[in-house]
């Protein structure tokens, strides 16, 4: 489980999709190394070990600027977030537990699993549509860029562990 938020050298979060964070024990590495510098502390956490103690970093800010991606990995979350939390066929708003992905062309009929032939569709239209060809999504899929996504995401807000973590985010 993560417990400490990492920063790229610009005070910004290395990576929003997912949003980067570390384990105590990877930030306390870090720290150690003097791979980056501690800006908060978790209160009342302190880790020991047979001859040292540190209290448990919260946020850890890089000390050299590692570069950003550019590139998003094709999954399910994602084409959620793409598609704004709509079914692509009713236009509904669904749940992002319960949406289900959708091949546009199925792929009984040769259909394959990219971002320009899925999209998100609540089951009751995913079941109805099954593998018949002809329905049209109401956007057309496509493939996102990064920062797309991310604006995307930040419009949806975060539930972030820590307090300390909302000025970074």
């Amino acid at each position: 489980m993560a417990h400490t938020l990492l920063l790229n050298a610009d005070a910004s979060p290395v990576s929003m999709l997912p949003l980067s964070t570390l384990t105590w024990e990877d930030a306390v590495k870090y720290m150690v190394l003097e791979k980056a510098d501690v800006l908060y502390w978790h209160d009342n956490w302190i880790v020991h070990s047979a001859n040292w103690e540190t209290p448990v970093p919260s946020v850890i800010m890089l000390r050299e600027y590692m570069k950003a991606k550019s590139s998003v990995r094709f999954s399910r979350s994602n084409v959620y977030l793409r598609d704004g939390g709509k079914c692509q066929y009713c236009g509904d708003e669904v749940e992002r537990k319960v949406s289900t992905l959708d091949h546009v062309h199925p792929i009984s009929k040769g259909g394959k699993t990219t971002w320009e032939n899925c999209t998100t569709a609540c089951s009751p239209c995913n079941a109805t549509k099954s593998d018949k060809s002809g329905w049209k999504p109401r956007l057309k899929p496509y493939k996102p860029d990064y920062y797309d996504l991310v604006n995307k995401r930040k419009k949806e807000g975060f539930k972030l562990r820590f307090k300390e973590w909302e000025q970074f985010v």
